[in-house]
């Protein structure tokens, strides 16, 4: 999830899946944190854990607002969601597809491009890099 009208089509689908099936939604949200080098502050360029704290709170205040919208949906279809904020130091589709294989997800869904502005792609990165590169099926939702 990353806000996007691509991720949020691409949670609704997970979420008539999951009604159809009796399944469980996890809507994930990754932050690519190298907050070392992209918030540096102080006298040598260091980041103080509260400047990262208040960082990674304020995404996940964002993301909460998309899973407030996906859980509307989801209740109101009688499917179980499960929301996920996870730090990655390196990039999104890394951290999908490792959270899917330690949480033996059996699909993930995802949309075909985010928040990036690459709007002529076809299928942004983390999609390509995800359907790539994950060990159980994808569904690209358009």
């Amino acid at each position: 999830m990353d806000g996007s009208e691509s991720s949020m089509k691409a949670a609704g689908y997970a979420v008539e899946i999951a009604k159809e099936y009796g399944a469980q939604v996890i809507a994930l949200n990754v932050i690519v944190s190298q907050l070392g080098y992209a918030y540096s502050s102080g006298a040598f360029g260091l980041v103080g854990p509260s400047t990262i704290n208040d960082l990674l709170e304020k995404s996940k205040q964002e993301a909460q607002k998309w899973f407030d919208e996906i859980g509307k949906n989801a209740t109101a279809n009688g499917v179980q969601l499960k929301t996920e904020v996870v730090a990655s130091p390196t990039s999104v589709a890394p951290a999908i597809v490792d959270y899917a294989e330690k949480n033996k997800v059996d699909l993930v869904v995802v949309g075909t491009r985010g928040r990036s502005g690459f709007t002529k792609l076809l299928l942004g990165s983390v999609a390509s890099g995800v359907v790539t590169y994950a060990s159980c099926p994808v569904m690209v939702v358009k």
